[in-house]
Order: C-alpha cells, then sequence, then structure tokens
C-alpha cells in the first residue's frame, strides 16, 4: 500500500490533480449550503484550498501555476462571450442612467480603496484585494494579480492579495445586503406599494415590441408602396399581414397600398403615436385569428451558419412573398428585423407565412436545434489565443517606467466582447449553449481559485497577527458599504427609481448572484433582476479595469 500514501502525499502531477479534484468538489458541495438564506457559491472552493495549504498540503508549483493561468484565461473569455451581447445592448439611451450609476459606484469604490492605501501602510495590492473581495469580484482579484505578475517580471507575491481578498469577500456579499436592508428602512418602502408602482412605470417606460392593426385612413398613401412608408419611418417596423384586396397576405415592400387595406404592423411601442398619424386608426380587424387565413407563425432558431455573414437585406432566398420575419429575439433583447442585422447562431425569429414559406424560411435559417448543442470549439481556441495575443502587447503609459500589459484577464476578455458582437462578420461563430458556457466558466474559475488558495493558505495565520485581518475587514465593509448607500440614495431619491430597479442596481454593479437571490425574495417579482442584467456586462469590464488600473499607477 505504500503506492497509495506516495500517491496522496509526494508532490507529483497526479497527486496535484487529485488535490484540486478534492478542493473543488469540497468548495462546490459547500456552495450550496445556506446560512440565512445565502450562499456563497463557488467561492467556497477559495476557502478550501486556504484550508488544505494552511494545513501544510503543498502541490507541485508549476502545475498550480499553469492550472492558474488557464483557469483564469478559460473564466474570462467565457464571460466575455456571455455578457457581450448584453453589453452592446447596454449602451443604448434606456439603460444609460443606469450604466451611469453603477459606475459612479464602482469610481467611488476606487476612490476609497485609494484613501486606505494613501492613509494606511498597507500595499496597493493588498488595497485591491480587500477592494476585490469587498465588491465580491473574483475577475476583479484575477487582474490584480496578473497586473502585479507583469509588472514586477512573474516576481510578485500575490499571497497576501489573496488573503485580503478571502477576508473581506463574506462580509462583502452580506454588506450588500445590508445595504439593501438599511434603505428599506431609510425610505420606509412598503412591498405592496412599490409593487403597484412599479407596475405603473413598467407601463409608461416600456419600450416593447408590440403589433397592432391599423386601417389606411390616408388617402395619399394610396397608390404608395410599403417601401415608401419605412422610408417616412425612421424606426425599423414589420407589415407581417395585411389584409388586401380582399384576402390575407405576407406583403412585401413592393406591395401597392389600396383603398381598404388592413395593415399589422410590428414595431415599438412608442413608434405607433407617428404610425397613427400616417396611416390611420385601429381597426377591429383581427388578421392574426382570420379562418379564411391561410398564415401560420412559428418560431425558428438560426442554425445555418451560412447566412451568418450577411445582412437580412443581402440575403435573396428571403426576398420572396410566402413568409416575413416578424421579431427578432437576441439574448433576451427583442428587436424589429431589418435589412441591416446581421444574424447570428442561436437567434431566434419569429416567422409568419404560408405552409410553403415556412417550409422555405426552415431550409434557409436552419432550425435545427441539436446542431447547436455541439460547440465548435476551433472559433473558441482562436478567440483565446487572439486574446493571449492581444494580452501580450507591451503597451507604454506615461509616468509608468516599463511597458505594461492588459495580461490574461483583460486580453482574453476584450477578444470575446468583441468577437460575440462582431464574430460573425469575420466567420468566427463562437456561439456557446448557455450550459455549455456555465460549464467552461465554472470549470476555470474552480481551477483559479483551487491554484490560489493551495497558494496562499501558508500565510492565512499571519493575516490576522497585529489585527491585520481585521482592519483589512473593516476597509473592506466601507468599501461595500458607502458607494453602495450613496448610489443606492441617489437613485431613488434623485433619479427617482423603484426600489426593486434600486436592489437590482445594487447587486448588480457589485456582480454579485446571492445579492440578487436576496433582492427578489424582497421583491417576489423579477423586476431587480432586468436591472441586474442591465448593469453587469459593464460593472464587471469596470471592475477588472478598475483594478488593473490601481496596481499600473500605484504599484
Amino acid at each position: 500500500m505504500d503506492w497509495i500514501t506516495t500517491l496522496l502525499t509526494q508532490p507529483s502531477f497526479a497527486n496535484t490533480l487529485i488535490l484540486f479534484g478534492l478542493v473543488i468538489a469540497i468548495g462546490i458541495s459547500l456552495g450550496k449550503v445556506k446560512f440565512f438564506g445565502i450562499s456563497l457559491g463557488v467561492t467556497w472552493v477559495l476557502f478550501i484550498g486556504l484550508a488544505f495549504s494552511f494545513a501544510g498540503i503543498v502541490v507541485e508549483n508549476e502545475i498550480r501555476e499553469f492550472l492558474k493561468d488557464f483557469g483564469l484565461v478559460l473564466f474570462v473569455y467565457t464571460l466575455g462571450l456571455q455578457v457581450g451581447p448584453g453589453f452592446f445592448a447596454s449602451l443604448n439611451r434606456n439603460a444609460l442612467t443606469n450604466n451611469v450609476l453603477a459606475a459612479l459606484m464602482v469610481s467611488l469604490g476606487l476612490v476609497i480603496t485609494l484613501l486606505f492605501y494613501f492613509t494606511t501602510t498597507y500595499s496597493i495590492g493588498e488595497m485591491s484585494g480587500v477592494m476585490s473581495g469587498a465588491v465580491t469580484n473574483t475577475p476583479g482579484l484575477a487582474a490584480a494579480q496578473t497586473t502585479l505578475s507583469n509588472i514586477h517580471g512573474g516576481t510578485a507575491d500575490n499571497s497576501t492579495v489573496t488573503l485580503a481578498y478571502a477576508v473581506a469577500y463574506p462580509f462583502g456579499v452580506f454588506g450588500i445586503i445590508a445595504a439593501m436592508l438599511v434603505l428599506k428602512k431609510l425610505f420606509k418602502v412598503n412591498i405592496e406599494k412599490e409593487t403597484e408602482l412599479q407596475n405603473k412605470l413598467q407601463q409608461l417606460r416600456e419600450n416593447r415590441v408590440i403589433s397592432k392593426h391599423l386601417q389606411l385612413d390616408n388617402q395619399q398613401l394610396i397608390g404608395k408602396t410599403l417601401s415608401q412608408i419605412f422610408e417616412i419611418i425612421k424606426t425599423p417596423i414589420v407589415v407581417s399581414r395585411m389584409f388586401h384586396h380582399g384576402e390575407i397576405i405576407t406583403p412585401t415592400p413592393k406591395t401597392v397600398l389600396a383603398n381598404g387595406d388592413v395593415l399589422l404592423i410590428v414595431a415599438p411601442k412608442t413608434t405607433f403615436e407617428q404610425l397613427h398619424l400616417l396611416i390611420g386608426a385601429e381597426s377591429s380587424m383581427n388578421l392574426k385569428t382570420a379562418i379564411d387565413s391561410n398564415l401560420i407563425s412559428q418560431h425558428f432558431v438560426v442554425t445555418n451558419k451560412a447566412i451568418t455573414h450577411h445582412r437580412l437585406g443581402d440575403i435573396a432566398e428571403l426576398h420572396q412573398h410566402d413568409f416575413t420575419f416578424t421579431r427578432l429575439n437576441r439574448a433576451g433583447t427583442q428587436l424589429v428585423p431589418n435589412g441591416n442585422i446581421i444574424l447570428q447562431l442561436g437567434d431566434t425569429l419569429k416567422v409568419v407565412g404560408t405552409a410553403e414559406g415556412l417550409e422555405q424560411a426552415t431550409k434557409i435559417l436552419g432550425n435545427s436545434v441539436k446542431r447547436l448543442e455541439v460547440p465548435d470549439l476551433a472559433p473558441i481556441f482562436i478567440g483565446i489565443v487572439l486574446g493571449l495575443i492581444v494580452g501580450s502587447i507591451p503597451l507604454q503609459i506615461p509616468s509608468i517606467p516599463v511597458p505594461v500589459k492588459i495580461g490574461l484577464a483583460g486580453g482574453p476578455l476584450l477578444v470575446a466582447l468583441l468577437l460575440s458582437r462582431f464574430g460573425n462578420q469575420m466567420y468566427l461563430n463562437n456561439y456557446t449553449t448557455h450550459s455549455a458556457n456555465l460549464m467552461l466558466r465554472e470549470l476555470g474559475i474552480s481551477f483559479f481559485l483551487a491554484s490560489v488558495g493551495l497558494g496562499s493558505g501558508a500565510q492565512l495565520a499571519t493575516a490576522f497577527t497585529g489585527s491585520t485581518g481585521f482592519y483589512w475587514i473593516g476597509m473592506g465593509l466601507v468599501i461595500t458599504l458607502i458607494p453602495l448607500l450613496i448610489t443606492g440614495w441617489l437613485a431613488k431619491k434623485v433619479f427617482k427609481k423603484n426600489f426593486f430597479e434600486v436592489m437590482g442596481l445594487m447587486a448588480g454593479a457589485s456582480t454579485d448572484p446571492p445579492a440578487l437571490a436576496f433582492a427578489l425574495k424582497i421583491a417576489g417579482n423579477d423586476t431587480p433582476s432586468a436591472t441586474y442584467a442591465t448593469v453587469y456586462p459593464l460593472t464587471m469590464i469596470l471592475r477588472i479595469i478598475g483594478a488593473q488600473l490601481l496596481i499600473l499607477f500605484f504599484s
């Protein structure tokens, strides 16, 4: 049995993988346990790694460093692919206020971190760890560590950075929830009244895509083509069905309008005020349920790679009379299809047409979900290669004596964001199913957290020598609470945000799923999720960049 003793105690490749497996398995299992209804999730992997290391368990350093870097690259790249579509969508005008408030929260955290740095004896690396833990942002920790390594040529000791993060993290989770409860008490929020107010605000603000039947009252349009209406209405609209010369058809832009026409128009809600003025009043006719109609509607998933590199308007097969695209759902966002849109794998299109038309649409779009279940790994690894190249580019920044790099955290993230938006135009389809993306992401972050834990626990006892650990906790709570309370107060008092939106903003700007779960439990509706999703992508990027900038300018 000596071989078992050797396998479990002597550092080797197999021994290292066994220890990593144990750390990750125990950590993931504990991550499912809730304390007062809150779970720390995958962060338990870090704590278990610290415990193993503190107990004197040693792993092969080269293997540990490789798994740490590989896990980091895998995590940030798949994270970029996930948040990319939402990131670009979050930059629109409707989400601007929420994102400005989230950016303010990030900025306040950076300012407070710098104040502690200049008024204490702790290094900027330790303060970056405290800040990342206080705002529960693991990618920020990774960015700080890789930037420190880049600046010091790989000789930087990141163990205290990890310890500072680990000490501050649990209090960061509970601090976010405490801030929500403080604001709830401060504004004397009544959940029932807030729900009623939210419903009213939703009706006023919402600009979702809807459909209406409009009768042609404007006699000046008779004899004109539908394309002339499209030219007048700058916002993309779709005429999905049309009662024309006594029958229901799917019109084309060349269809000539006639007296008595009724148009079923799909457009953003706010566009219909202009459409009523241009076309006419709402009709009582319902073209969707007409028994004499041979038109049907169906949802199709884009799985044909061949059509994902061209504008809709440039695909000749789509310019026919038997079907019309009425809605496009992409990454949870509903759009009105138009000729300038470039389809992406996984897009869902609502199609209206004849049975023959829908059969033709199937051939064009693919609509074979099984194709998407098997991820195409080649574009993913091409993207990772590009990310590593971008992350390794030396940049000369004034006041910094050595060239710096955005590193393993910044390069893959930046490339993933760009490829998620523009990859199809370069014939790089980076689509993965949500479950596949989540699997790769969780695997990457587990490797990273296990690595930093196994490499840092030996100094755990020293973290509380001379009260250092308690100072980290105190500073972390300040970094957690002050930005949340200031921004939450501004959102509620100045910008008149509903309290449910404020909670979603606070959770999203802290990139903290447990806080979102708590907000959803209080709200009893999905409003916090919507705001969380709006600010999460931009906040995640700002957190990573902010941690890097602290190291670059003050290390």
